[in-house]
């Protein structure tokens, strides 16, 4: 089973994408249990953490890929393509932006040991949901930059 994920292009791109969707679909949910101003901060911590682990496991597999095959084979395509840039600047903003979200969803699931009347008292629950604004943002900049690159990809 494992052979035929490592070895199976689409199947490491879907994995790369639908990981990465499920971190921001999960800082989406931090953020709702923000704005919906709930008492217990038990599923913030469950998504804050599920955010982050995604994120991860998105970036693992998306070096595992980007070694094996993206720098071998796709990468040569598209800087030879009409778009050289694609790699040029979308790859290298998605691989140094993404290192953002580490230390950040690190500072999310630290603030979700907090409980919301301590968030309050600390005047730390408009930053909370400012930084969880910000994972969403720049996770959804990473995907743009994602498309751009399988684009450029597709059109070389």
């Amino acid at each position: 089973m494992l052979d035929f994920i490592l070895d199976n292009k689409p199947v490491l791109v879907g994995l790369h994408l639908g990981l990465a969707i499920l971190g921001i679909d999960f800082a989406i949910w931090v953020l709702g249990e923000l704005v919906a101003n709930v008492t217990s901060n038990k599923r913030i911590k469950y998504a804050a953490v599920g955010s982050l682990v995604s994120f991860c496991l998105s970036w693992l597999i998306g070096g595992y890929y980007y070694v094996k095959y993206y720098g071998p084979l796709v990468k040569p395509q598209i800087l030879e393509s009409t778009a050289p840039w694609a790699h040029k600047v979308a790859m290298e903003a998605k691989e140094h932006v993404f290192l953002f979200l580490v230390p950040i969803g690190l500072t999310l699931i630290t603030l979700s040991l907090l409980r919301m009347d301590e968030l309050k008292k600390l005047n730390l629950k408009q930053h909370f949901m400012a930084l969880t604004f910000l994972t969403v943002s720049l996770g959804l900049l990473i995907g743009l930059a994602g498309y751009i690159i399988s684009a450029s990809a597709r059109w070389a």
